[in-house]
């Protein structure tokens, strides 16, 4: 096998997401990619000392040396990397928060949804699971954003059998390491955040059809995901989800591959003279629309409705 002090010197000319990669090959390649030296030198070029030091003499110059040398004997392996990662991840959740901030007084939601998610580079996945266990991985998709919701098709010609299919999970996807001067590459380390598992087993007799045409029968799952199935194989002829803005992003980034984000309980504030009297003064934004045109967008104002009715 090559010498260590030959991927070693590899191994320093590679970029952040790539040194991910390697050491995802084996245990060698992983201890190796862990190397303070190489994280060191990433992290500093990443991150500028906020102070500028203009002339720098030869003893300064040994000093900080020595002292760059000492602090990577003390740390342990993978601490640079770790640094590394958790500045990049505290840097995008910034840049995220502050395109959030504004809200639109009609809806409550965040006015710059969509950007937020380009930047953070968010994506979704299904992943459909058949009855002995193998995940089928569904990447392409059609993305579209509307005023209150975002809307993502799956459409291929290699679905597996529906007879086979046990489960589909709804997932967030986002790089590790964000890159804003290129898309998202889906052979990088990336995040998984469970968004919703829906049940595929006897899809058929356990579901209302909703609509129809001539080739496709829909199905609707809750919440919000319509299955298309041939009528004449009995097959996935796509799939499409309906995501609402509300705690989008954080139902799609914040929770794990296994466990989804758990929401902040919902508390109606009910009138503060007649408690009997429930919610007042309030606005309804509603918002039906297709892949590619709008039904009806519209805000109602100055709505009430009576205790019985908050849930």
């Amino acid at each position: 096998s090559m010498p260590s002090e030959m991927l070693m010197k590899i191994f320093s000319y590679l970029d952040a997401v790539s040194l991910l990669c390697v050491g995802c090959v084996n245990k060698r390649f992983y201890h190796m990619a862990n190397d303070n030296g190489i994280w060191l030198k990433i992290y500093s070029s990443c991150f500028q000392p906020k102070r500028t030091i203009w002339k720098m003499t030869s003893e300064q110059t040994e000093t900080v040396s020595l002292g760059c040398a000492a602090a990577l004997h003390d740390e342990k392996p993978g601490y640079w990397k770790k640094e590394y990662i958790f500045k990049q991840i505290a840097a995008l959740k910034t840049r995220v928060m502050r395109l959030v901030k504004p809200v639109d007084p009609y809806t409550g939601l965040p006015c710059k949804n969509k950007e937020a998610m380009k930047a953070s580079g968010l994506s979704w996945i299904i992943v459909l699971k058949d009855k002995n266990g193998k995940e089928h991985v569904m990447e392409k998709a059609k993305l579209s954003f509307k005023h209150t919701s975002a809307t993502i098709l799956w459409y291929t010609t290699n679905w597996p059998c529906l007879d086979i299919l046990s489960t589909l999970k709804l997932f967030g996807v986002m790089p590790l390491l964000p890159d804003q001067s290129r898309a998202p590459s889906k052979n990088g380390p990336r995040r998984r955040s469970l968004v919703a598992e829906y049940h595929l087993a006897n899809l058929t007799e356990s579901s209302v059809a909703v609509g129809a045409d001539n080739l496709v029968q829909l199905f609707s799952l809750d919440p919000g995901l319509l299955v298309g199935l041939w009528k004449e194989k009995n097959e996935i002829a796509f799939v499409m989800a309906s995501l609402h803005y509300h705690q989008l992003l954080e139902r799609s980034t914040l929770g794990s591959a296994t466990v989804q984000y758990a929401l902040p309980p919902n508390q109606p504030v009910l009138d503060d003279v007649d408690p009997e009297y429930g919610l007042h003064d309030y606005n309804l934004h509603l918002d039906m629309h297709g892949g590619s045109c709008t039904y009806l967008c519209g805000t109602f104002k100055s709505l009430f409705c009576r205790k019985g009715g908050v849930d």
